[in-house]
């Protein structure tokens, strides 16, 4: 683990930023984007977390290992709403 660090907020236009050391992004796994926090009187970075992120791969997983098929069978009577109500 890195030690602390001290560095300067910096102005960037009408916002402002810190340099952060490159060995400390590594060592978090910090890339182009990023999430920033306020949480209780600090700051919070991590890694941008991307929705799905792998589902392609569990889901080839779970093909390979039969874990695809659907929990409950599938029923083709219809309910009086969708008999009565429902546009087909």
């Amino acid at each position: 683990m890195t030690a602390a660090v001290k560095t300067r907020i910096i102005r960037i236009g009408n916002s402002h930023g810190i340099r952060i050391p490159k060995v400390m992004l590594q060592q978090v796994g910090l890339a182009d984007e990023v999430e920033v926090e306020a949480q209780a009187g600090q700051l919070v970075i991590r890694p941008l977390r991307v929705v799905r992120q792998g589902w392609e791969d569990r889901f080839a997983e779970m093909r390979a290992t039969g874990d695809d098929q659907l929990v409950e069978e599938e029923t083709l009577t219809l309910t009086t709403w969708e008999a009565s109500e429902w546009q087909w």
